[in-house]
């Protein structure tokens, strides 16, 4: 697929791919979701892709049937490593994901770098996200940034990272991930899920604030439904509470959680999108109804809160944006 978005970024890294020396170690910075996992994975193959067929790949397609794409996609690229977060159940592999990046998994490179590279004279270290490692962890992969093997190329995804180690920041290059533009995330969601319904791409679109994987994350999750609902409080005050009472039933249940979560998550930013649009007590009414929202949203889910009452009490909030119902 044609990249999208961030073209300053891949532009600065193929231009130092294709020169005459590649920074050993890069961190890939910005907020979550905008595309920095993918481009480490997608950069990853072409350095080994290149290296292998003796000139530069950073540019053009890479075909599937590519051996390095091969090898990379089997996991058996001898070359080529990728560290995440793991189940904590090797039998559940999309459930219970382990808070962080162990060391032990970062001690797992430590044979890799006695010898020397296998395919070619390069080698790949993808970490996505080092904001997952753990402290011993990061302090083992500082040796590694501070003595670099020969041909080793670290790509370091974060989307923190001022909580990184300063020694950490000071051994990598850094390259900056800013939000995409609606039209571009817009064109991601259709690129992934081609049959999904216009309305429904552009409600993700403004729910996803420049984050493609939160726009994919939302999909299938009737977000565009869903905010009709949040406007319709948000206009008419909700006077027979029929809107909101209807939410908190349909969210509540266990089936319900993503797009709970979704709730969560945009009613919030509702709020906030209507006071940019607000003057004088207007706007103080609606920056205090945002302040109680994010304290809501941030409580429940720490607290495990009641689902349908912590909805219809997030209702409530939006409620009061409607004309009428705020200060004189």
């Amino acid at each position: 697929m044609t990249p999208i978005g961030n073209d300053a970024a891949r532009q600065a890294f193929v231009a130092a791919a294709e020169g005459e020396s590649l920074h050993h170690a890069w961190l890939l910075t910005g907020p979550e979701g905008v595309g920095k996992g993918g481009f480490a994975r997608d950069m990853a193959l072409r350095l080994l892709a290149g290296a292998i067929d003796g000139r530069s790949r950073m540019r053009g397609e890479i075909a599937e049937d590519h051996r390095v794409a091969q090898l990379i996609a089997a996991g058996a690229h001898p070359d080529y490593r990728e560290l995440v977060r793991l189940p904590k159940d090797p039998d559940k592999p999309d459930q219970d994901i382990a808070r962080s990046i162990r060391i032990d998994q970062v001690r797992t490179l430590q044979p890799l770098f006695a010898t020397k590279p296998a395919l070619s004279s390069r080698r790949v270290i993808v970490i996505d996200a080092i904001d997952d490692l753990e402290r011993p962890g990061a302090n083992a992969l500082l040796k590694n940034l501070e003595e670099p093997p020969v041909g080793t190329i670290f790509l370091l995804v974060s989307h923190s990272p001022g909580r990184l180690l300063p020694t950490i920041r000071s051994r990598c290059r850094q390259l900056r991930f800013d939000p995409l533009g609606d039209a571009d995330v817009a064109r991601v969601i259709r690129s992934q899920v081609p049959d999904i319904d216009p309305a429904e791409v552009d409600a993700l679109a403004t729910a996803a604030d420049g984050s493609p994987g939160r726009a994919l994350a939302y999909a299938g999750l009737s977000v565009a439904a869903l905010d009709r609902d949040l406007a319709e409080i948000a206009d008419t005050g909700d006077p027979d509470n029929r809107i909101r009472s209807r939410l908190a039933k349909a969210l509540a249940g266990k089936t319900a959680q993503s797009r709970y979560a979704v709730f969560l998550d945009r009613a919030p930013a509702m709020i906030a999108a209507t006071a940019r649009r607000r003057t004088g007590p207007a706007l103080r009414d609606a920056l205090d109804a945002y302040d109680q929202a994010r304290a809501l949203a941030s409580m429940a889910p720490a607290l495990s809160l009641v689902a349908d009452t912590t909805v219809f009490e997030m209702a409530g909030l939006i409620a009061r944006l409607a004309p009428g119902r705020g200060s004189a």
